[in-house]
């Protein structure tokens, strides 16, 4: 079994495979009468290829222990995909860059804090949801008639050790706003 230790995201070492959506941003202007800070340019969004439409889900994410085994990672060539946490919780995202198989030189883990949301790039191998607690996400993704989800497994399976800090029990789970740079 290969082991992999997470990084905490950023912007620039998570930039291969996506875009970061960070809560703490202190970018933007305000609106609505000064009651509001907007912030935008976070992330782009692919969501119309192929006659696509954007859909807005909520998934609900059971706990899930970093130790794995990991093995199945899937793409979506035709759309981004777009992950924000309700509830604070904090998870982990695998991803690896690749063409009909994910590249095992390009995978990496990053551990995101709750109030971080990430869009994948198009075609960009990742596991599927990881959440160190059970947690609500907004997911917003491509939706067509055709299922745009491509599914290979690594050559050997992936056990993750967390950073230093970063527990999985439920007490542990929420990331105080310093644990990760922005």
């Amino acid at each position: 079994m290969r082991h992999l230790q997470a990084q905490v995201i950023s912007r620039e070492t998570f930039a291969p495979y996506g875009w970061l959506i960070d809560a703490s941003r202190s970018d933007g202007h305000l609106i609505n009468g000064g009651t509001s800070q907007r912030s935008d340019g976070q992330s782009e969004l692919e969501l119309t290829a192929d006659n696509g439409k954007p859909c807005l889900a909520v998934f609900k994410a059971s706990a899930r222990s970093p130790a794995g085994p990991w093995q199945a990672l899937e793409r979506h060539c035709l759309g981004t995909q777009t992950f924000i946490p309700m509830e604070g919780a904090r998870y982990l995202v695998m991803v690896a860059l690749g063409g009909d198989a994910p590249d095992p030189a390009t995978l990496a883990v990053f551990s995101v804090a709750g109030h971080q949301g990430i869009t994948l790039r198009a075609g960009i191998w990742h596991h599927s949801l990881m959440a160190l607690q059970a947690c609500s996400f907004v997911v917003i993704e491509r939706s067509a008639a055709q299922i745009d989800c491509d599914i290979a497994n690594l050559s050997e399976p992936v056990s993750i050790q967390l950073p230093p800090g970063w527990a999985t029990s439920q007490a542990m789970a929420r990331a105080p706003q310093s644990a990760a740079p922005a």
